[in-house]
């Protein structure tokens, strides 16, 4: 497997020591609790045997009783198997013992003998036995007489091997179980962390790609969740840098060809005049006048790359002032009557009997959209021959519409026409930023420009701007 780094080490190290830890305290705490409970339930039935042993000692009054009981009570023990019995003189000697490897007279010198010879009561202990080393519990009774003389000790002891050995086992079960629980969180991250990575590298290896230059690549959504979410932001992201190199390609191509048509008519005419080519008066004034026509096209354009340049790096602005509305829409529509009249067009302007307020906006910029649409409306839908416009009060809002009758714009490009760049199909000359100019300038006025087709063909731009800023 390839060495681990970055999103996978790091989920790895964090999820793993904070399972391990929890597994490693899980284990500690049930094999605590197995071990107290083994040995608590030992010392218990410890305690209990040697209990239910002090009322045969009941009667013993003198010493030589208390041995005669505790011989009795020795011979007939039941558990030696499992338990050794030992009777402990005052001072603290074996006088007697179920197990026959235990020596007569030997001092088991134990806290529990200690406690139960000094102080008189039950007491429990576990440890090592001095003389065989052995791990080993233990509890001792003092057997006291009536009038209160210590008469002996009952001490039971029992081996603590098996309970040592069988609770090995369990913290060892314990222990695998912990480190199975380990290993299948490891393999479950693993698993799952492999399914954010691998989406994660093949999102890297895309941008790369698409930093390259390969705008337009696609990659495959297999999970409907966030990395799928990034999935589509990349994939939406590649076709939009697609859609816009192309568009910034058809706008340099159209911008040059643009360019190029009206300073080839101005060289030509320009180099044909100074020559002397031209000498009828008529001829002369035609050639002038088609100079100063293109010289005036570039101008609009240079004008609309200017603006354009503002838009992009932040320098567009608004030099806001109460403002006539309906003046601004009229002077445009009477400045463009007489244009559009040569052309064959005929513009007409419905007004509305009401009158507007002053509403705060740029007047120089609204002339400006007024203009370009009008002029869009001449390039494109000219061949209506017909173009109209209108304003109308609208709840709060001035509606201005601006309608041709051509062939309108097709249903697929209509969500697009207000790019930078867009042409769409349209032959017309034009650089394609005329209507995102408009669009930032109605924005920024708190207004909207929709363009939409028109029942009964041709194009409408519609226009609707805040009575109140």
């Amino acid at each position: 497997m390839a060495k681990m780094k970055g999103i996978r080490k790091r989920w790895m190290l964090n999820s793993i020591s904070a399972v391990l830890l929890i597994v490693l305290f899980a284990v500690a705490a049930f094999s605590a609790a197995i071990a107290s409970y083994f040995y608590s339930t030992m010392s218990t039935g410890l305690k209990s045997r040697v209990t239910a042993a002090l009322p045969f000692f009941s009667s013993a009054m003198t010493q030589s009783e208390y041995l005669q009981t505790a011989n009795d009570y020795v011979s007939t023990f039941a558990d030696k198997d499992r338990l050794e019995l030992q009777i402990i003189n005052p001072a603290g000697s074996i006088d007697q013992s179920t197990n026959d490897l235990t020596i007569p007279g030997s001092y088991p010198g134990t806290p529990d003998v200690t406690g139960a010879i000094e102080q008189r009561v039950l007491t429990p202990w576990t440890g090592t036995a001095p003389d065989t080393g052995e791990r080993i519990m233990s509890v001792s009774m003092p057997v006291v007489s009536r009038n209160g003389t210590l008469l002996g000790v009952i001490r039971m002891v029992t081996s603590l091997n098996r309970c040592d050995l069988q609770v090995a086992k369990i913290v060892a079960v314990a222990l695998l179980v912990g480190a199975a629980i380990v290993l299948l969180v490891s393999f479950s991250n693993l698993y799952f962390v492999r399914s954010i990575v691998e989406p994660v590298t093949a999102v890297t290896e895309t941008a790369k790609r698409i930093a390259a230059g390969s705008y337009g690549i696609q990659m495959e959504k297999k999970y409907d969740d966030e990395v799928g979410d990034l999935t589509d932001a990349i994939n939406d992201m590649s076709l939009k840098i697609d859609q816009s190199e192309k568009m910034k390609s058809e706008f340099i191509s159209s911008v040059s060809h643009e360019l190029r048509t009206p300073l080839t008519a101005i060289n030509g005419w320009a180099e044909t005049i100074m020559n002397g080519e031209v000498r009828d008066a008529a001829d002369v004034k035609k050639g002038m006048g088609i100079i100063v026509s293109e010289a005036r096209r570039l101008t609009n354009m240079v004008e609309e790359l200017l603006e354009f340049s503002r838009i992009e790096d932040g320098r567009f602005t608004l030099s806001v002032e109460p403002m006539d509305i309906k003046a601004e829409l009229e002077d445009a529509v009477y400045t463009y009557t007489e244009f559009f009249r040569r052309e064959g067009i005929t513009l007409t302007h419905t007004d509305c009997e009401e009158e507007f307020p002053p509403i705060p906006g740029d007047p120089e910029r609204m002339r400006q959209v007024f203009c370009n649409l009008l002029d869009n409306a001449a390039k494109h839908g000219g061949s209506g021959k017909r173009i109209d416009t209108a304003i109308r009060g609208e709840e709060d809002a001035v509606v201005i519409t601006i309608r041709d009758y051509g062939p309108g714009i097709p249903e697929d490009e209509l969500p697009h026409v207000k790019y930078k760049f867009y042409k769409g199909s349209s032959k017309a000359r034009g650089s394609g930023i005329g209507l995102a100019v408009c669009e930032e300038i109605i924005t920024r006025h708190n207004g909207r420009l929709d363009i939409g087709n028109a029942e009964g063909g041709g194009c409408i731009v519609t226009i609707r701007l805040p009575m109140s800023g």
